[in-house]
Order: structure tokens, then sequence, then C-alpha cells
């Protein structure tokens, strides 16, 4: 087992793992809180995981996530704001 894969480990234990505990519970803004760790935590995965095993073309997977993760908080936000 790599450096980079006990790391990723971590940070799924370390992050992801209280990013969806703040998602799942709370009112509307608690939720985009833990939606954008989740997002934020998910991106740093990706990023070690492709440097563990090494392969230059997963990088496209974080750089993917990172816009999906800032397209989805303006969506989110766009739903939490005040109706007409």
């Amino acid at each position: 087992m790599t450096l980079w894969i006990a790391v990723s480990a971590a940070l799924l234990v370390g992050g992801m793992l209280p990013a969806l505990w703040i998602g799942s519970n709370g009112d509307g803004p608690a939720r985009l809180v833990g939606m954008e760790l989740a997002g934020a935590v998910g991106v740093l995965v990706t990023l070690c995981l492709s440097v563990a095993f090494g392969q230059s073309s997963y990088l496209i997977v974080p750089l993917t996530l990172s816009v999906l993760a800032v397209t989805g908080t303006l969506v989110f936000t766009r739903l939490l704001g005040p109706r007409p």
C-alpha cells in the first residue's frame, strides 16, 4: 500500500464521513456546506488516487468533478432562494 492510497483512505474517512453527516442533517444551508465539503474531498481523493496509480489520464475525473461541484452548488443555491 503506497502513501497516496493511505492518504486517500484517510481523506475518505476524515473528510467524506463528516461531509455526509452534515449533508444529511440540518437545514438547507447546512446541507449546502456538506455538499461543498463532499465535492472538495472527492476532488482530493481522486487526485491522490490518480497519483497513486501513476495514470495522468485519470486527472480528467477530478477536473470534471470540480466543475460539476461548483455547478451543483449554484443550482442548489438557486433552489434555496425565495420563491416569487
